[in-house]
C-alpha cells in the first residue's frame, strides 16, 4: 500500500525555515504496513529554506502571495502542484495525509487573507484542493486530526479498505469474488452505514443484470464512498449485537450477560471497543463462526496498531 505523504511528515527537511515536522505514528506506526512517498510542491518550486507565502482572497479568486514583498508566486506554485501530481499519478495510491494549515497542503484549515492583510477564512491549499478534484475517494487526512483518536481509527479503517478494494479490482475479479468481497464487509459497512450498505447488497444482487464491469464499476463508486463516513457508538453498538445474536444458542446465561454487559459499557464510553469485540472474536474461535472470522470488521487493520484499545476512539 503506498501513501502520499507532506514531506516535512516524514522528518524532511522541506519546511520554509529548513525544518520538518516529524511525526512519528506516520512513520514509526503506519510506516510498518506502508510506503510512505514524500511530496512538497513548495520545495519543488521555492526551494529550502524560502520565504513564508499566503493565500490571498481577491474577488473570490485565490492569489498565492509572498510574505516579504507581497509578489504574486501563484503561477509558480500551480507548477509545483502540477509537477507533484504527476510524479504521484505514477504511484497506485491508497491514500494521502497532508500537512495542517500549509498554504498549499491544508484540508479546509489554511487560513486567507484580504488584501488589506486580514483574515478572511480558511480554504484548501492549492495542492489540497487539486488532489482531491483528481482523486475525490481517495482517503485523504490531515496529520493534526490523526492525534484524535477517532479521526486516527477511521481514517486508518478508509486506508485499508481502499487498498482491499483496490487489491480485488487489480485481481480480474468474476462475480463470485465481488459478492464474497462484500459479505466480508458487512458489518464494517453496517458500522459506517447502513443505507449504503443496503444500496451495495442491491448492486451485488443486480436486479437490472447489468454486465459486470458496469456493475463493479457502481459499486466502487459506493464502496469508497461508504468507507468515508465516520463509524459511531450507536452503530458500533447495533452491529455488536448483532454479531452477539450468532451465539444465542451455544453460550451460558452468565456468557450472554456477561458479552452483553460488555457491549453496554462500550456504548456508555466506560470500555473501549476492543473489549467486546475481543470477547466475540474468542467465541466465534471457540465455536467455529467461520461467517464471523471471515468479517473485516473483527479486524480491518493491523492489531499492532491498537486504535480500537481507547475510549476516544469511538464517538
Amino acid at each position: 500500500m503506498n501513501i502520499a505523504v507532506s514531506g516535512c511528515l516524514l522528518g524532511e527537511k522541506v519546511r520554509y525555515d529548513g525544518g520538518d515536522k516529524h511525526d512519528l505514528f506516520i512513520t514509526d506506526e503506519l510506516g510498518k504496513f506502508a510506503e510512505l512517498v514524500p511530496f512538497c510542491p513548495e520545495a519543488v518550486v521555492f526551494g529550502t529554506p524560502r520565504p513564508t507565502i499566503r493565500l490571498v482572497d481577491d474577488k473570490k479568486k485565490i492569489k498565492v502571495l509572498k510574505n516579504n514583498d507581497f509578489t504574486d508566486v501563484t503561477k509558480e506554485l500551480q507548477k509545483g502542484v502540477k509537477a507533484e501530481l504527476k510524479r504521484l499519478k505514477q504511484m497506485r495510491l491508497s491514500g494521502v495525509i497532508l500537512k495542517a494549515r500549509s498554504p498549499s497542503c491544508g484540508v479546509g484549515t489554511t487560513k486567507t487573507y484580504s488584501k488589506g492583510g486580514f483574515i478572511e477564512g480558511e480554504s484548501y491549499g492549492l495542492f489540497a484542493k487539486a488532489f482531491k478534484e483528481k482523486y475525490p475517494f481517495l482517503p485523504m487526512e490531515e496529520e493534526d486530526r490523526l492525534c484524535d483518536p477517532w479521526f486516527r481509527e477511521n481514517f486508518v479503517m478508509q486506508l485499508f479498505a481502499y487498498d482491499a478494494f483496490e487489491q480485488l479490482k487489480a485481481s480480474s475479479p468474476k462475480m463470485k469474488e465481488l459478492v464474497d468481497f462484500h459479505t466480508r464487509y458487512k458489518f464494517l459497512l453496517q458500522a459506517k452505514d447502513e443505507k449504503s450498505y443496503r444500496e451495495l447488497g442491491n448492486v451485488v444482487a443486480n436486479h437490472g443484470s447489468l454486465e459486470f464491469g458496469s456493475l463493479l464499476k457502481n459499486y466502487e463508486l459506493l464502496f469508497k464512498s461508504a468507507i468515508a463516513k465516520k463509524s459511531s457508538i450507536k452503530r458500533n453498538r447495533n452491529v455488536l449485537e448483532h454479531m452477539a445474536g450468532f451465539f444465542k444458542n451455544e453460550l451460558t446465561a452468565d456468557e450472554k450477560h456477561t458479552l452483553h454487559e460488555q457491549i453496554e459499557a462500550y456504548a456508555n464510553k466506560r470500555v473501549p471497543l476492543i473489549v467486546p469485540l475481543s470477547t466475540l472474536h474468542l467465541y466465534a474461535k471457540k465455536y467455529e463462526t467461520e461467517y464471523l472470522l471471515n468479517q473485516v470488521f473483527l479486524a480491518p487493520y493491523p492489531k499492532e496498531l491498537a486504535l480500537r484499545s481507547h475510549l476516544q476512539s469511538s464517538k
